[in-house]
């Protein structure tokens, strides 16, 4: 088996255009063998987390009600801060007065 390093050499130079050995192709192809099988098992590993298109609607809806909530609550909390800025403005405002008399 070759290295990874030497599969890359192999792999650019084909791409390349330039002409291998038959030995050269045979590694080349031994290396293409060696990442489908790495990337066959990564893929194995992660059927857990395919998408179930049949639940893909009801979990879009409940995002998309999950994500008005927030906003709803976003102004909200926006309203609430711009009513204490207000607030504050006037106990500032109160304040001066107190001190300057």
């Amino acid at each position: 088996m070759i290295s990874d390093e030497i599969g890359r050499q192999l792999h650019n130079r084909s791409t390349l255009g330039e002409q291998l050995t038959t030995l050269e192709k045979e590694q080349l192809d031994a290396w293409y063998a060696k990442l489908d099988a790495i990337e066959s098992k990564l893929l194995g590993d992660n059927t857990s987390s395919q998408i179930n298109l049949a639940q893909l609607p009801t979990q879009i809806e409940a995002s998309l009600n999950q994500l008005t909530f927030v906003a709803q609550r976003i102004q909200q909390i926006s309203r609430e801060n711009e009513n204490l800025r207000q607030e504050i403005g006037i106990l500032r405002q109160e304040l001066a007065i107190r001190h300057s008399a």
